[in-house]
């Protein structure tokens, strides 16, 4: 069973979005380089955040995701993101009727299916979790082993927070990564079993 890795970008207050749900200059980094990030060459990334990420995004069998997410992004028009072998969607709803049928996508009802899902599809590789309401669910459900940030220079002040809702302390280790790229400071934190 591969490793479970929760992981967005974050402004330096905590938050995963703003107050109107946006992302805002979150993923600004993403195109503050001049190193092509995946094949589309629209990523463009400085050389240490390429070589920090690139590495971890190859890793990533499965990538799990709330409906919210999926709906805000239409399911990345049936295209996971980052090169993702598949995307498990947790909701209470199925796929919906004629959207890309052949996506790699699989719709499930809650985290432990999400999380049975996504091991069976991926098997040793990385199961990737979004930050979020969903990533604190499979937090507090003890599931995370790794914590990934990309924390961006912005303060919002308010919005949809990094850790979502949790409420008990989660332990870290002390990041065992911290590099600086352009307007981006990527971390990773073990989780203290």
């Amino acid at each position: 069973m591969g490793k479970v890795v929760m992981y967005s970008s974050v402004s330096v207050d905590g938050f995963i979005a703003d107050e109107n749900d946006q992302p805002g200059p979150l993923f600004d980094w993403l195109l503050s380089g001049d190193v092509p990030l995946d094949e589309s060459g629209v990523l463009k990334v400085s050389q240490t955040s390429y070589d920090c990420i690139r590495p971890y995004w190859d890793q990533i069998g499965a990538t799990i995701v709330g409906r919210h997410v999926f709906d805000m992004t239409n399911g990345w028009d049936g295209t996971p993101p980052a090169g993702v072998d598949h995307v498990v969607v947790v909701t209470h709803r199925g796929r919906p009727e004629g959207w890309y049928p052949e996506a790699p996508f699989y719709f499930v009802d809650g985290i432990a299916a999400a999380m049975a899902k996504a091991q069976e599809l991926t098997g040793d590789r990385v199961v990737e979790v979004a930050a979020g309401d969903i990533g604190s669910q499979v937090l507090a459900a003890g599931l995370i082993d790794e914590v990934r940030m990309d924390v961006v220079p912005v303060v919002f002040g308010s919005g949809k927070r990094y850790f979502g809702s949790v409420h008990t302390q989660h332990l870290l280790e002390d990041p065992d990564v911290v590099i600086q790229g352009n307007r981006v400071l990527h971390l990773r934190y073990r989780v203290r079993r």
